[in-house]
């Protein structure tokens, strides 16, 4: 993060107060301007803009003073109280650029007034709501321990945060001011993303056949385009409303043939990308201390028994072993893979000496290895390493511990069986983004925990390391994040907890498009035009239940304001019963659609293989170089910076990326922008320093040199 000096943040409000003071001068003295009611609106949103502005620069002034105490090192800034003051920047400079545009351009002939004034209303809305963010997070500050981002205990802090989030209003942020906090080149994208969603959602549940719901999707989102307001409305209330089905119904979209298509298109062409079934066998390996003595491995058993993985190889050139007939008798391609022999201008390569064993994001509830092919196959060539993803179980079907036995029994089959695959695994990399980052953890910690050999390291983007509601700066982000809401986060965290899962069965094609037909495919497919590939990892809203229209008899009541202080080596505890605080005479805009958000409640929660921030230091100790390549404004943050912590303060080798302007998910997008181009290939570089390092090396205290984060862009309006 680059918003560090003092002069920055008092350069941006002292401009916004000249800005505030023009338009307000112009529109609100006499003149013959004919815009009558539209100049009285413009003057009113200024004043309020102008008001929170003055609120919130000493609060700003504050954060600047201290957020460095957070960071992974001084060579690493980044952590949710940066994030928060940057997206707060981001707004104040949208606000400037509007303003400056209508102080010089509203005697022309051409001025839209009621379009600009409307432009402002939302950025007023978003500011007041950023406000509200940032005196929760002067709570937090308040409340955690010195240096600390989570709390990490039970305490009524974070159910109180869930409260807040449930009643504040968020579609502002959906609306005209969608995406103002990300890259510019992702904005666009963001909105066709956004459409798609509420277009469906509008006829998701209704009594049609799958071509008439889809047609209707398309006929209904013009309207979406025309009206901001309406979108934000819809959008939000689809996030706080719509159930899980919904969302994996919407999601199977990336997996139809028109989308792979084109992600195929787009992305490297390789020679070798066949789907593969491992029976439920035992295995067995050799102990990492004596490899004379061996571990026996079962096959995954969880929730229904013993069951077969399913997995994916992807490799750019053709390797020995891969077009063996003892491969192809765990191939489940149809038609069957073409072999070497088939294609005799084809020239064989020898085995790796490296393997890259990857699990896929989707926040334990969606997507395959076939989402996430664009990026792999980019990676195959890039690395030349033959690449096997794993199409774990997903929940709420398969709950922990599924997915998890599954990763980790896949990781021992290739271990035993990398000749099959193409390499020799002198080096093996696991890798993995949000949900994928989880279980490259915890299947490590498998690994030691059972006695066998550990990965050489670890990759992980963006990573779910604590699946708990507890509250932390970042977190306070699931307010504005058009694809991480907090009662979408909760749903996907409790449904992998099985703290919704009515009865377990086996998950059956979990990427097919059996619940859409394939006209709906096709023309819901024309409507996203790709977008669905971005919308990755922990989207499953949750259901509202609790009805509208009671916004103001839920507020919180206002209490007094409860200042920031610098941290120090105790915690405050003496407002632990109260209201969350605000300062006098100020409130945040209330929802008329209340999110209903489950807290994560379930012990399971807290099992160190399911949230291994919470694991103890002795199921840490041992693992492998640890890569995290977070983003700045990704809600789940603080989880990369909080873990990176302590595997350092271990004396465990890791090391932490914080790229800038980008979503969660921003593999997905690695086609999209220059910015997630390089953040992908910030990912590559790392991986290739696991497949090159000649030994384990001490605690990475240093950050790599590809480890540098993306200026931030001054928004245009």
């Amino acid at each position: 993060m680059r918003l560090a000096s003092d002069m920055d943040y008092k350069v941006v409000f002292a401009a916004l107060e000249t800005v505030c003071g023009d338009i307000i001068s112009v529109m609100g003295g006499p003149s013959d301007l004919p815009y009558g009611a539209v100049a009285q609106r413009l003057v009113t949103c200024m004043k309020q803009i102008q008001e929170h502005g003055r609120a919130l620069e000493p609060v700003v002034r504050c954060f600047t003073a201290i957020f460095h105490h957070y960071d992974f090192d001084a060579q690493t800034p980044g952590n949710g109280y940066r994030t928060l003051v940057k997206v707060l920047q981001s707004c104040l400079l949208h606000i400037v650029h509007k303003g400056r545009y209508i102080a010089s351009n509203y005697n022309s002939a051409f001025f839209r007034a009621d379009h600009n004034a409307s432009e402002m209303e939302a950025y007023c809305s978003a500011l007041c709501q950023l406000r509200a963010l940032m005196h929760l997070a002067q709570r937090l500050v308040n409340d955690n321990d010195y240096a600390q981002l989570y709390s990490l205990q039970e305490g009524d802090l974070s159910r109180r945060f869930v409260q807040e989030y449930s009643s504040m209003h968020k579609a502002c942020f959906y609306g005209r001011c969608l995406g103002f906090q990300y890259s510019p080149a992702l904005r666009p994208f963001l909105q066709t993303v956004v459409i798609s969603m509420v277009s469906y959602g509008e006829t998701y549940g209704k009594q049609q056949s799958s071509l008439g719901m889809a047609a209707l999707s398309l006929l209904t989102s013009g309207k979406y385009v025309m009206d901001p307001e309406l979108r934000g409305a819809e959008f939000e209330r689809i996030t706080q409303n719509l159930d899980m089905q919904f969302w994996k119904s919407f999601w199977n979209l990336t997996e139809s043939g028109l989308l792979t298509g084109f992600s195929r298109i787009a992305s490297s062409p390789v020679q070798m990308n066949i789907t593969l079934t491992l029976p439920p066998v035992t295995l067995r390996l050799p102990l990492a201390s004596d490899p004379s003595l061996t571990a026996t491995v079962s096959p995954p058993i969880a929730h229904w028994g013993p069951g077969p993985v399913n997995m994916r190889l992807i490799s750019y050139e053709l390797r020995d072993g891969q077009e063996s007939e003892e491969l192809l008798t765990f191939s489940r391609t149809d038609p069957p893979p073409i072999t070497a022999s088939q294609l005799p201008w084809v020239q064989k390569q020898p085995r790796s000496p490296w393997l890259l064993i990857h699990f896929h994001g989707g926040g334990f509830v969606a997507q395959t290895s076939k989402s996430h092919e664009n990026y792999l196959r980019t990676w195959s060539k890039e690395l030349n390493v033959p690449i096997l993803s794993v199409d774990y179980s997903l929940s709420p079907e398969a709950p922990f511990p599924r997915a998890l036995e599954e990763c980790f029994y896949a990781y021992c089959w290739a271990l035993n069986n990398c000749h099959l695959l193409g390499s020799t695994a002198e080096r093996v990399c696991l890798a993995g983004d949000s949900a994928g980052g989880n279980l490259c953890i915890t299947v490590s910690m498998k690994a030691i925990s059972n006695g066998i050999r550990v990965p050489d390291g670890i990759m992980a983007a963006y990573p779910a390391t604590l699946l708990t509601t507890d509250a932390s700066p970042s977190r306070l982000l699931t307010l504005i994040d058009p694809l991480l809401p907090l009662g979408v986060l909760t749903k996907c965290l409790n449904a992998y907890a099985g703290a919704d899962c009515q009865s377990v069965q086996p998950a059956v094609g979990s990427g097919s498009l059996s619940s859409l037909g394939r006209d709906t495919a096709v023309l819901l497919s024309d409507l996203t035009q790709g977008a669905s590939n971005w919308i990755q990892s922990f989207l499953d809203p949750a259901r509202n239940t609790s009805g509208g229209g009671r916004s103001q008899s839920l507020s919180l009541r206002r209490t007094q304001s409860h200042e920031i202080r610098r941290p120090s080596s105790h915690t405050s505890t003496a407002n632990s019963t109260d209201h969350l605080y605000y300062p006098p005479g100020f409130e945040p805009l209330r929802s008329e659609c209340l999110a209903f958000v489950r807290p994560t409640s379930c012990p399971i929660i807290r099992n160190p293989f399911v949230s291994p921030l919470l694991a103890p230091n002795n199921l840490l100790r041992g693992l492998p170089p640890v890569h995290i390549v977070a983003s700045a404004l990704d809600a789940l943050l603080d989880d990369s910076v909080m873990f990176a912590k302590k595997l350092k303060d271990m004396g465990q080798p890791v090391s932490l990326t914080v790229v800038e302007d980008l979503p969660h998910g921003f593999l997905s997008l690695s086609q999209l922008a220059k910015e997630t181009e390089v953040a992908s290939e910030i990912c590559v570089e790392q991986m290739r320093k696991i497949f090159q390092q000649q030994s384990p090396t001490p605690a990475l205290r240093k950050r790599p040199k590809m480890e540098e984060t993306f200026q931030s862009t001054n928004p245009s309006g």
